[in-house]
């Protein structure tokens, strides 16, 4: 049984920042990409940004290049999204996902958290 688990959300104001964390347990995730998704209301899901277990490669949507950055504590089992400089429009649901392969497709994941909210204020 996989489990992935986010926490760390919270509201926070415009420019400030946040770090969420998500615990991987159930089965060996050293072959896997971790990935960071968002919804906000009345949006598809998004991809943020991904990374894998045994390599420093990360990837990153565009809208929050040098804002937000994905790492991970394998002896933790653990990856972390920090957010810098968060703007009203990051405003989401954040899911952290596991699947074999980097894919900016949510649809191609197949393991998924439960989501944490994260709201920034204007």
């Amino acid at each position: 049984q996989v489990h992935l688990v986010e926490s760390g959300g919270g509201l926070v104001q415009a420019g400030g920042s946040l770090r969420l964390s998500c615990a991987a347990s159930g089965r060996t995730f050293t072959n896997y990409v971790m990935g960071w998704f968002r919804q906000a209301p009345g949006k598809e899901r998004e991809f943020v940004a991904a990374t894998r277990w045994t390599s420093a490669i990360t990837y990153y949507a565009d809208s929050v290049k040098g804002r937000f950055t994905i790492s991970r504590d394998n002896a933790k089992n653990t990856v972390y999204l920090q957010m810098n400089s968060l703007k009203p429009e990051d405003t989401a649901v954040y899911y952290c996902a596991a699947n074999l392969y980097y894919r900016a497709n949510p649809d191609e994941y197949d393991y998924w958290g439960q989501g944490t909210q994260v709201t920034v204020s204007s």
